[in-house]
């Protein structure tokens, strides 16, 4: 009997230990990702995005190399303005990244709804969700001025 009892006494101690429930530990110290805008170079190419840093969590990014008079504008929200360009002819092999969700516009370098990012801190974008605005701390304003200055630069 005891060859019996002792292993399904056992046997139940171990199931009992494994349908323990845990309370999960929380860092409630940790601060929250907070999304903004951020500069990086990649070559002569600048990228100004919009997003988490340090991540691909981005809700835009615009690309740019010296001396060229327009931006390249990717992400899931486009800013609106009238003279958006298609940069990506549509009957091209799909990103097999994004599925073809991502979308690729110009925007001219001196258009206002661009200038206004560097000047007011306000960049009105359209997404899924409809119309909004992104908005930029003065020192993310100074950040996208700097971006314009170097796209509009002749410096290689």
């Amino acid at each position: 009997m005891f060859k019996i009892l002792v292993p399904a006494v056992a046997a139940m101690g171990l199931v009992a230990f494994a349908a323990q429930t845990r309370t999960p530990t929380y860092d409630l110290t940790a601060t929250p990702v907070t999304m903004g805008w951020h500069l990086s170079h990649e070559g002569t190419m600048a990228k100004l995005a919009y997003g988490v840093a340090n991540s691909d969590q981005l809700a835009l990014m615009m690309t740019c190399e010296p001396g060229r008079s327009s931006v390249v504008v990717y992400g899931a929200v486009q800013p609106i303005a009238p003279h958006l360009i298609q940069a990506v002819d549509r009957s091209e092999e799909l990103d097999p990244l994004s599925g073809g969700d991502a979308s690729e516009v110009r925007i001219a370098l001196r258009d206002p709804t661009l200038q206004s990012l560097a000047s007011r801190g306000v960049l009105r974008v359209r997404g899924e969700a409809g119309d909004f605005d992104l908005t930029a701390a003065p020192a993310e304003q100074r950040v996208a001025a700097n971006f314009l200055a170097y796209c509009g630069s002749a410096r290689v």
